[in-house]
């Protein structure tokens, strides 16, 4: 997280646009139209201070354009091309905030930040898509998300001139950056400062919810608060402050730790933090010690689950995408287990405690969760370790402690003679199993730091790994 380098940008434009919606999609293919062209240009221009060209529009051979291509593709970890490609295209289609990722802007002699800690707000109107305790509940638990972890106290008024004046207009709604109507801008704020400094204003064309319908208000007004406040964005995927937009739940939210670092940095540690030591750390594919949670394959692709997230890796790929399991399934818990692929009836399981969910390519299958004692296991098991499906065979193996059992996936009953011990029939792999999958005749288990390349024929270790070997590390 980063404290607002970019700040002084905005006191010169006087306001940080948030959550572009996406354009629609287009079909697939190498040539992109001027439509498309155009569109990145935009991107380029909000985002990273792109001038335009007198010729108008800019192709792809343009030096300038290419230059800022690869200053938004840095950002995110593309392959830096310096081109327009479909990565490229397919991330700037992303919701996400307009604050400028990138810029250069260090003529501005300090940081902007409130010079008192003691601030105070006030919701000039409503939205009529909630009730009004509602509003102020998301408000009152955006505003904890920082006081939680700063000296910084939010304090709320019902009229007058605050610190932080919240409001929700249409179109052009007096501060000369208009709305854009249904599925365009979704909130802007000021940042730090006198007059109009820290507002945060909320586009009234949008769906506002307290779920994953429309757009979350908690979420939208949370990050939106860390520009009040000073921050910039983050170039960690997992950060409140990363430009796209993302939905995380709603309950239990913890500012993750690149935030924290962020606005601590800004205005120091509080003493009234109720969870000093566990704000959520992004994982890092390459760390020596990374532990996973869970791996499958979905249609070709290896999905690999650690915390809240899951890499999605491409076998015509070398980078891994990481992205919040939440964003693709908000209804689902925030963490899994246990997955494995049934390439059978196309379908993909997750595990969660004693509940599991079925995919249907990126669908949640009608009729789950269901509880993982309908597969037979003793009512006894919480939670399943590891999973790993034979399609030669039509049989599972779960992972639970240091047993497994045989599934029959055909009669959809355990086999006999099971659970047995892990040590017994996989030497060498240790008495637990943290995420396993198969492939080509090996099973590779996981467990800790390591990994094992088990041989299912010859039934011994062929190569011992580390973990992080999986992305190519």
């Amino acid at each position: 997280m980063y404290p607002s380098s970019a700040a002084a940008f905005f006191l010169l434009l006087g306001i940080s646009w948030c959550f572009r919606l996406p354009i629609s999609d287009e079909d697939d293919s190498d040539e992109f139209t001027n439509q498309d062209f155009e569109f990145a240009e935009r991107y380029l221009k909000t985002h990273y201070n792109l001038h335009s060209s007198p010729a108008g529009l800019l192709r792809k051979s343009a030096s300038t354009f290419a230059s800022k291509l690869q200053e938004m593709q840095a950002f995110f970890g593309l392959e830096i091309t310096g081109k327009l490609d479909e990565d490229t295209y397919d991330l700037m289609k992303q919701p996400r905030c307009g604050v400028p990722d990138v810029g250069e802007y260090n003529f501005f002699p300090r940081k902007l930040k409130w010079s008192h800690n003691n601030l105070t707000y006030r919701i000039v109107n409503y939205t009529p898509d909630l009730k009004k305790s509602e509003v102020d509940r998301a408000f009152r638990k955006a505003f904890k998300v920082w006081s939680d972890v700063t000296p910084l106290n939010f304090t709320r008024i019902r009229s007058g001139i605050a610190d932080i004046m919240i409001s929700f207009g249409r179109k052009e709604h007096g501060d000369f950056y208009p709305f854009d109507g249904p599925s365009g801008l979704l909130a802007h704020a000021f940042p730090p400062g006198p007059n109009t400094g820290g507002d945060a204003h909320f586009d009234e064309d949008e769906l506002w919810s307290t779920d994953s319908n429309g757009y979350n208000l908690f979420i939208v007004a949370a990050h939106e608060l860390g520009h009040s406040l000073g921050l910039e964005h983050s170039t960690d995927p997992g950060a409140l402050m990363y430009p796209v937009y993302t939905y995380t739940g709603n309950t239990g939210f913890l500012l993750p730790d690149d935030d924290v670092q962020g606005i601590q940095t800004l205005y120091g540690k509080g003493d009234h933090d109720p969870h000093p030591d566990d704000h959520p750390k992004t994982p890092e594919k390459c760390s020596p010690n990374l532990v996973l949670d869970a791996i499958t394959e979905l249609r070709g692709e290896m999905m690999i689950f650690k915390d809240r997230f899951f890499w999605r890796l491409h076998p015509q790929m070398v980078d891994a995408d990481l992205v919040q399991i939440k964003s693709f399934w908000p209804e689902m818990p925030s963490k899994i287990d246990a997955a494995y692929e049934n390439t059978e009836n196309d379908h993909v399981l997750l595990f969660r405690g004693r509940k599991f969910w079925a995919l249907n390519g990126y669908d949640i299958v009608e009729g789950y969760p269901k509880k993982i004692y309908e597969l037979g296991l003793p009512r006894s098991v919480k939670a399943i370790d590891a999973a790993v499906h034979f399609s030669e065979t039509g049989k599972t193996f779960f992972f639970i402690g240091e047993k497994y059992w045989s599934y029959d996936e055909i009669n959809q009953v355990m086999d006999k003679d099971y659970p047995r011990l892990i040590e017994d029939d996989f030497p060498g792999i240790g008495n637990r199993v943290d995420a396993a999958y198969q492939k080509n005749g090996y099973i590779y288990f996981f467990n800790g730091a390591l990994q094992y390349e088990f041989n299912i024929w010859s039934e011994r270790i062929i190569r011992v790994m580390k973990t992080n070997s999986i992305f190519w590390c």
